[in-house]
Formats: C-alpha cells, structure tokens, sequence
C-alpha cells in the first residue's frame, strides 16, 4: 500500500513538472519576442521605462530558461538557481536607477505614441504570462521568483501604458522617468524576496543533511 502511495505521489509530482515545462517554454517564447519588440521600440522612441522593460524582457526569458534547466532537481539546485534568478533582479534594478539618472541629465521627452502602443502589446503579452504561471506561484523559491518576475512585468507594463499618458498630457520626460524608476523598485524588492525564500530553503537543506549524517 505504501508502495502505491509513494507511485501515486511520484506520478503527480511528474505531471506537475510537465505541466509546468509547458508553462514555461510558452513564457520564454513569449518574452523573448517582446524583448525584441522593446529594446528596438524603446530606442526609437527615446523611452527609458520601454528600453527598462525590454531588459526585463530578456532577464524573464533567462530565468525561464534556467527554470527550465533545473525542473526535476533537488531542493538546493532549485535554489541556488532562485539564488541567481534573485542577483539578476538585482542587477537590472540597479542598472535601471543609474539609466534613469542619465535620462534625469541628459534626456529628452520620448515619444508618447509609440510608448502607449508597445505598452499596451506588452501588457497583453505579460497579462497571459501571469495567468499561465499563477497556479504555480505557491511552488518553491524558483517557482515563486518565476510568478514575482511575472508580477512585477504586469505592473511595470500598466505603469508605461500611464507614462505614455503622461508623457502625452505634459510633453516632458518626467512620467517616463518615474516609472523607470518605480520598475527599479519592483526588481530591487523583487530580488529581495526571492533571496529570503531561496536562502532559506538552502539553510534548511543543509540542516536536514546535518541531521541525516549525524543519525547515521
């Protein structure tokens, strides 16, 4: 009987891992293109907050590819992967802050237009992305820093489509540059958790070794 529940227990946690694999190969393609469509939009136009979120476009595509690598690991790969998902994050925010400083310096007003329409294209994109990944965003720390990315890219996209609003209304660079700098934010606090989550799952690993080779 215990055999069968331990069969049964695997089969679900294998078609768990499928399902989630499909999830993320969709989310990759996805961002991969959008990342694409940003960083060339956000040239263009002169936006600081596209060319923010097109970096966080190519950064999501990464974490879903180390994701991806590391399904079916144990406990410690997962988060040390969470580990390195979490010093990205960090990276990006800070990247973010110091392009928002030149800007604050030396920019000009981007373009209102093209900033609203990519916007929304990216809205739509990372708003399917989230709904594909909130079943899974109670999962572990890599689970969990996957759905934050997810999260954070909803918000920062809502918060471009009101920069170009803003942009438009007052024709000068300042909506842009305040959710440039809010996007910082999001990926400073983002890495942030993932961190706490991801340290903690390592420490318990490690104490649960100890444990074991001391029984033994």
């Amino acid at each position: 009987m215990s055999g069968q529940c331990c069969d049964h227990d695997a089969s679900e946690a294998q078609l768990r891992d499928t399902a989630y694999r499909r999830v993320l190969w969709a989310a990759l393609a996805i961002n991969g293109v959008m990342f694409a469509v940003e960083i060339v939009a956000g040239f263009a136009a002169g936006s600081v907050a596209l060319q923010a979120d097109a970096l966080d476009f190519l950064g999501d595509t990464a974490t879903y590819a180390i994701s991806l690598f590391v399904i079916g690991m144990s406990l410690r790969a997962r988060a040390l992967a969470a580990l390195a998902k979490g010093s990205a994050m960090g990276l990006l925010g800070i990247w973010v802050i110091g392009s928002t400083f030149w800007h604050v310096a030396y920019g000009d007003a981007p373009q209102a237009m093209t900033m609203g329409i990519v916007g929304l294209a990216a809205l739509a994109a990372n708003a399917v992305v989230f709904a594909l990944l909130w079943r899974h965003r109670a999962g572990d720390s890599n689970m969990r820093s996957v759905w934050l990315c997810s999260r954070n890219d909803v918000i920062g996209n809502a918060a471009v489509v009101l920069a170009a609003l803003g942009v438009f209304g007052t024709g000068t660079a300042w909506p842009d540059i305040a959710v440039a700098a809010i996007m910082a934010v999001l990926a400073l606090q983002g890495a942030w958790t993932v961190f706490v989550h991801a340290w903690s799952e390592l420490r318990g690993g490690a104490g649960e070794t100890a444990m074991r080779r001391t029984e033994a």
